[in-house]
């Protein structure tokens, strides 16, 4: 086999892998707010306390009431995923290695010098660390259902981070309403 060929055309994959990286490593911290209607069997008086009850136990605390519109804003601190982190400097040290050891192969001259390239690894984790840990606002409405949503009593209209949507529609036992 002819390596003039094969290392620059692995080190172009690599680059492309790279890039690839990069962008996962960016996505990780990209704010996933979504809105979300849920029907409950419950009616609004029984469906409310448990509502406030969940987000005192996560922490949000009450921002805004709109009573015309009958809409409670939350917000509180997100912390960010110690497993997450951890997963995105895995990622970026297997990346960084394999370029290191392409552009090693390609410059013999500088060897394990492009292997220092694992030292810049970390920062992925610093990055998703500094940038993922925010204050996240969750956008209340509570109201009775249509008619044609048979045996439910409350719609929940709520707008908040996609992972908040999923936890709170489990634990407070919603259906979707779409």
């Amino acid at each position: 086999m002819n390596n003039a060929i094969i290392v620059p055309s692995t080190l172009l994959l690599t680059l492309l892998l790279s890039v690839g990286l990069l962008f996962f490593i960016r996505a990780s911290t990209k704010d996933r707010t979504t809105k979300a209607e849920l029907v409950s069997e419950q009616d609004e008086a029984a469906l409310i306390p448990k509502v406030k009850e969940y987000f005192d136990r996560r922490s949000y605390q009450v921002t805004a009431i709109d009573t015309q519109n009958n809409q409670v804003t939350f917000e509180g601190f997100v912390q960010p995923s110690l497993f997450l982190a951890l997963f995105l400097t895995l990622l970026a040290s297997a990346g960084m290695a394999c370029l290191g050891l392409v552009l090693s192969l390609l410059f013999p001259n500088f060897g394990t010098w492009f292997l220092g390239l694992l030292l810049l690894s970390p920062l992925s984790g610093v990055f998703y660390w500094q940038k993922a840990g925010r204050f996240e606002k969750v956008s209340l409405h509570i109201e009775e259902a249509n008619q044609a949503q048979a045996g439910f009593i409350s719609k929940v209209t709520i707008i908040a981070h996609r992972d908040e949507l999923m936890e709170f529609q489990r634990a407070l036992q919603l259906k979707s309403g779409d």
